[in-house]
């Protein structure tokens, strides 16, 4: 005779887990994966931003340069201000790479709750570091082009770039609030 229900150890060990490290399902062994890819979509897309931000403005101001060379580095805030964004989403990285816990014992101490937190986080730094660069580069090259003919734009270009910034900014500055949420219930169930 076959018996009609194997054991629950002979079931779980059909489906592919082992004894020696339980399957919980707050904490699953795929939860760090969610952290790790918050960590890089926060660096990849603000770096992205920043790099498109650096490039389009840079452009401005190369032409600008050809012009009147003498406002070059008044007008070489739009290239900083885009490089910012690239810190932004460094720092969320860091913060995010630096709690993720691979195993604790035996088991998983990283939960699926902190790993989506540590994804929205990355997610919400990232792309406003992607949305500001965009606005940064294209306001910072038009600005500049602008600033050479007409000088009393100046200070409304910096204006502009300010709040332009500042989107990325907004997206730091949540992405900090969720990576601290964080659930600590590995192995309770």
């Amino acid at each position: 005779g076959h018996p009609q229900n194997p054991p629950k150890a002979t079931k779980r060990r059909q489906r592919g887990f082992s004894d020696a490290m339980p399957f919980d399902e707050l904490c699953p062994p795929t939860a760090p994966f969610f952290g790790f890819m918050g960590a890089a979509v926060a660096l990849i897309f603000a770096n992205l931003g920043a790099a498109y931000g650096t490039a389009k403005s840079g452009v401005g101001v190369s032409s600008m340069g050809v012009m009147k060379p003498d406002l070059i580095m008044k007008s070489i805030i739009p290239v900083v201000m885009a490089g910012v964004l690239g810190i932004y989403g460094l720092i969320i990285a860091v913060i995010i790479s630096n709690n993720i816990v691979a195993v604790v014992g035996t088991s998983v101490g990283y939960t699926l709750y902190t790993g989506f937190a540590h994804l929205g986080a990355g997610l919400c730094c990232g792309m406003s570091g992607l949305a500001a660069g965009v606005a940064i580069g294209v306001a910072g090259d038009a600005g500049v082009r602008a600033v050479a003919k007409q000088s009393k734009m100046y200070v409304g270009m910096v204006l502009i770039l300010i709040f332009a910034e500042a989107l990325g900014l907004y997206g730091l500055i949540i992405g900090l609030i969720m990576t601290s949420n964080s659930s600590d219930v590995c192995g309770m169930a």
